[in-house]
């Protein structure tokens, strides 16, 4: 499995579509046996599903997004986490520990509109 978090430093972003980067965690069982960071590519509508499901992304975890974005996402075969906020190791590890609960999105927008203030 490949779970990628959005992340703004070590913590989870608050929208996934202009974080900084990607924290991409290899996982076997409950073994994280890998760890890469990504680059965001940058903010254009419909690339990062595509763009992460090039890069074998099974899990995309972020405190928010849109729900176009989500609806790509799946459409892509991804699964979408949201609602977490934290450091991106401690959240992958929880993940895989079952600990980890979703909350609510951080973006609150409808299709088309951008995330205020992010």
């Amino acid at each position: 499995m490949r779970i990628a978090i959005a992340q703004d430093g070590n913590q989870v972003s608050g929208h996934f579509g202009h974080c900084e980067g990607y924290a991409i965690f290899d996982v076997e069982g409950s073994i994280i046996y890998r760890r890469d960071d990504l680059e965001n590519p940058g903010h254009e509508p419909g690339r990062l599903p595509v763009f992460l499901a090039e890069h074998k992304i099974d899990l995309i975890i972020a405190g928010g997004m849109g729900p176009r974005a989500v609806d790509l996402f799946r459409a892509n075969g991804i699964e979408v986490l949201l609602g977490i906020s934290g450091n991106v190791d401690y959240v992958a590890q929880d993940y895989i520990a079952g600990r980890l609960s979703p909350g609510e999105s951080s973006c609150h927008h409808g299709a088309g509109e951008e995330c205020g203030g992010h």
